[in-house]
Order: C-alpha cells, then sequence, then structure tokens
C-alpha cells in the first residue's frame, strides 16, 4: 500500500460521498497520516475509560473521543500515548484536549485534539459511552466505519476506500 493511497486530500476527490471534518483539529502525535476503522469513546473530562480502552489491543483501529469539546482539562497525556502504541492503536481523535505534547510528538501513533491543556481529568467525575455513534466537527464517526486522518484534515467513510 503506497503512502499516496491514504492521502485525504485524494481520498476526498475520489469519493466525494466520504465526509471531512471540519478544519478544528490539530496534529500532535509522531505519525502524521494515519487511518483504520473507528472505535468511539463519548466521554466528558474524565479519561478513565480512555485508559481503559487503550489498554485494549488496538488491532489498528483509531479511536474517536467524543470529549464534548471540553477546553477545561486533557483526556490523553504521554502515559496514554506510550499505551496506544504499545497495544496497536493506529492513532486517536480527540474532541477535546491533550496535555504532554512534546511527549506525545515522539510517539508511534496520530494523535489529533482540538488544543492542548496541562490539566489532567479528573477520574470517577462522569460515566463514558463506548460503541455510540458520534456526532462534531460536521462528521458522523459510526464504530467501523473508515477514518483516514492527514496534516490536510479527517476523511470518514462507511467503507474502506483506500487502495
Amino acid at each position: 500500500m503506497t503512502a499516496k493511497s491514504t492521502l485525504t486530500t485524494d481520498l476526498s476527490d475520489a469519493h466525494p460521498e466520504a465526509q471531512v471534518a471540519e478544519p478544528i483539529f490539530a496534529d500532535f502525535g509522531g505519525v502524521i497520516n494515519f487511518y483504520g476503522p473507528i472505535k468511539t469513546l463519548k466521554v466528558f473530562e474524565d479519561n478513565a475509560s480512555v485508559r481503559a480502552t487503550l489498554e485494549t489491543p488496538g488491532e489498528g483501529h483509531v479511536l474517536v473521543v467524543d470529549g464534548g469539546g471540553s477546553t477545561r482539562c486533557a483526556l490523553v497525556g504521554g502515559n496514554l500515548g506510550v499505551l496506544g502504541v504499545k497495544n496497536g492503536w493506529a492513532g486517536i481523535v480527540v474532541y477535546g484536549c491533550i496535555r504532554d505534547s512534546e511527549e506525545i510528538s515522539s510517539q508511534d501513533i496520530g494523535v489529533k485534539a482540538i488544543g492542548t491543556h496541562p490539566r489532567k481529568s479528573e477520574k470517577g467525575l462522569h460515566s463514558a459511552q463506548a460503541g455510540k455513534t458520534l456526532s462534531f466537527a460536521g462528521v458522523t464517526f459510526k464504530p467501523g466505519a473508515w477514518l483516514y486522518a492527514d496534516a490536510d484534515g479527517i476523511v470518514v467513510s462507511d467503507v474502506a476506500i483506500h487502495d
């Protein structure tokens, strides 16, 4: 598989039916181009379930975390990035903030988020929901759909659309 086959610009041109996320995400991981089937998690200012999910085998999936767009704390940090790499996750997309951005930038995983925040999340604050369809950034993220990310943005398709 060539790198060109997963570029969001090429995929968007070839598949106009694919969804394209609004440009609200920045790149933080050591991998900028990443893709895989989606696993979803909805949380709010409590990353205990994010940790628990990243402790499981990722098998090349992309974890999409709907943090409600909160900018009051971080949902992913360096330790969770290490877990993601260790357990084979292709990437993490956070509708919220991350921290330890310098550490995450050297890790072999894709990480996109809306920003950074030095404060860690609280534990046991809110319950989480896994495997739900999520909607943010003008896109619907369904478990099992495919997410493609690179420096130009995020493209989501119900089916794999790369070569």
